[in-house]
């Protein structure tokens, strides 16, 4: 899986037409894609990531990195609700739950603070 969104793919295609549009005065887009473009598209586009990812703060996201594969999602959250200390990242996990959840069964997840793509490392 790339770090690409499928808005990312569509936008690529949408360059390409444009650009040999620009080509050739307008005057038609200039070239037939062959099926093994649209293959390549297809593939491109089938592999990106949804563009609705779910945006957490970085501090989330360091939790999420460090308790998937440790722990499961209702330990997460269960820790987050009756942790001694209320910390932001905790507070923040219980406000967003549905958000937390999505980007821990998804194992993607954009960064708040700096619009970075985060994925989970595969385990092996």
């Amino acid at each position: 899986m790339s770090n690409e969104t499928k808005r990312d793919v569509f936008n690529d295609l949408l360059e390409e037409l444009a650009d040999a549009n620009i080509e050739l005065d307008g005057e038609g887009i200039g070239f037939e894609l062959t099926n093994e473009d649209k293959q390549i598209y297809m593939k491109d586009y089938d592999a990106a990531l949804p563009d609705d990812l779910p945006v957490i703060p970085g501090a989330v996201g360091e939790i999420l990195q460090s308790a998937h594969g440790q722990t499961d999602l209702l330990g997460v959250l269960d820790t987050a609700r009756n942790g001694h200390k209320v910390i932001y990242p905790l507070a923040w996990i219980i406000a967003n739950q549905n958000t937390f959840a999505t980007a821990w069964a998804l194992g993607v997840w954009r960064v708040e603070e700096t619009g970075e793509i985060v994925k989970l490392e595969v385990e092996k």
